[in-house]
């Protein structure tokens, strides 16, 4: 039985003809068992959806007894797939790595120049303070002042910051001394909150949709109500958001801070896509957004702020990021990093000083601005003559939050077209990742975020035009053959992979 599929006019350049294809391929899937690539997902250790009984134990997954497999982040159950088309570290250069989460580490126009060496006393092969060197403390403190509260009477000290070894480990020494409380979050935000909402039981996870009507704000007067009737203690968040590539900022972030004063409650932000704000003017380049900016005390105001080098200074590698808030949390913060994770690396801390400093940072700012921006242009405008416009483009962060649902399924959904995209030795990142959801009960095909994938512009810009030019190749393909081809005969494994038969 066949029918002909209506043409799908594309937003820009040519609408989108399919061929007659089955109707069982050309449906729109209902449940994720209709899916293949949503099978894979589930048959990876750990993301298997959870039993309603508690003590249920997964014998697929409990590979030790009392270990229950944590389930990967989006970018390593992504790379995963990758390595079970082809992909590996030395072939990468073939690839094109729209998912990873990283800026691109070289030279770029107008910046300073990238560290290629480090210096250190024979101390530093010593264990650093779980607090962080000082001197780094420091200027990570003179920077904050320096930047975003100038000629304000309360400024920041060494004791409100704590050096962290990641963005991760800042964030889980944060969850580790925090009570049994309720904590806000939002959907979509960053995948890893996930695992530490999942890790860290005592965070009861309160979830709150934002909306693509919306350009995925925050509504303030929402989050009052919901610190009064659900008794919220903490709200976590990234600002500026990923994957959306929004952001909090002027009278909505000073508004949202004066939430956390006037209800006690507990703001953890998350500020590592903090420089990455495009801005229209050319005076403007430069300036950068923080919950800093409308801290009024900053021992008694309960904000905490996590970023460090890995974003903004475009080095990952070094794993060198801080946790600013008020004096009693970074003591606590000492103590759980003791047990979490030791400490930051001792000879980075003190090769870090100097990036610090407040005119390298502008520099190093205005270059990325720039640069970033024009990577960001260039993405849309070739998105746009492919007939992906992006409904909500992002004004911060290096993402774009691609919305499928304009293709024809399977396509629509962001399992299957990143599944697609591994033929073409491209990787993007499914948008159910960013759906935080401790329980992983939920039929994913009903997630808010099952019709996105997320594309990073953060590589070099050749990367870009690879990636790019392998989605117009998934979409000619659909227009010329019709989808009969898409939504099956991926590889499991590299073992495996040969001995798939063809589905029709």
């Amino acid at each position: 039985m066949s029918r002909t599929a209506s043409a799908q006019p594309s937003r820009a350049g040519t609408p989108l003809h399919f061929k007659d294809v089955l109707v069982d391929v050309m449906k729109q899937y209902k449940h994720e068992d209709d899916s293949e690539a949503h099978k894979i997902y589930r048959e990876s250790a750990g993301h298997k959806a959870k039993a309603l009984i508690p003590q249920t134990v997964n014998p697929d997954e409990e590979t030790v007894p009392g270990i229950q497999h944590p389930g990967s982040t989006g970018v390593i159950y992504c790379s995963d797939r990758a390595m079970a088309n082809g992909f590996n570290y030395a072939n990468s250069h073939e690839w094109a790595n729209l998912g990873q989460g990283a800026p691109e580490v070289g030279p770029i126009p107008g910046a300073p120049d990238r560290p290629t060496s480090i210096q250190y006393p024979v101390d530093a092969l010593e264990y650093a303070p779980t607090t962080g060197v000082k001197k780094l403390r420091e200027a990570v403190a003179n920077l904050y002042n320096v930047t975003y509260r100038e000629g304000m009477e309360s400024q920041y000290t060494y004791e409100n910051v704590c050096i962290v070894p990641g963005g991760r480990a800042g964030l889980s020494r944060v969850a580790a001394v925090i009570g049994d409380v309720y904590c806000s979050y939002q959907v979509p935000d960053y995948t890893a909150y996930d695992q530490m909402l999942s890790a860290f039981r005592r965070l009861v996870p309160v979830p709150t949709a934002l909306e693509p009507s919306n350009n995925y704000n925050l509504d303030i007067e929402q989050t009052k109500k919901d610190i009064r009737t659900q008794g919220l203690a903490v709200i976590l968040a990234s600002n500026p958001r990923n994957p959306t590539g929004q952001v909090i900022k002027g009278q909505d972030l000073k508004d949202l801070v004066a939430v956390s004063r006037d209800t006690s409650t507990t703001l953890i932000l998350d500020e590592f896509y903090s420089w990455y704000i495009y801005h229209d003017k050319e005076e403007d380049f430069g300036t950068s957004i923080s919950s800093a900016s409308y801290i009024e005390d900053v021992n008694a105001d309960s904000v905490v702020i996590v970023d460090g080098l890995t974003k903004n200074w475009r080095l990952p590698g070094w794993r060198i990021c801080w946790v600013i808030g008020p004096k009693n949390l970074i003591t606590a913060l000492s103590q759980s990093g003791s047990f979490l994770d030791g400490g930051a690396n001792h000879p980075l801390q003190l090769a870090a000083i100097p990036l610090l400093d407040p005119t390298h940072v502008h520099n190093e700012k205005i270059a990325l601005q720039k640069h970033f921006k024009a990577k960001r242009d260039h993405v849309l405008k070739r998105l746009h003559k492919l007939g992906l416009d992006v409904r909500v483009p992002p004004v911060s962060t290096f993402y774009v939050w691609l919305n499928l649902d304009g293709l024809p399924a399977p396509l629509n959904n962001g399992l299957t077209f990143f599944e697609e995209l591994l033929k073409e030795k491209t990787i993007v990142i499914p948008g159910i990742f960013f759906d935080i959801n401790p329980s992983h009960r939920r039929n994913l095909l009903s997630s808010p975020c099952n019709n996105f994938v997320r594309l990073s512009f953060g590589p070099p810009i050749a990367d870009l035009d690879l990636g790019l030019d392998a989605i117009g190749r998934v979409l000619r393909k659909a227009k010329k053959e019709g989808m009969r081809a898409f939504g099956h005969s991926y590889k499991k494994s590299i073992e495996n992979a040969a001995g798939l038969s063809d589905h029709v």
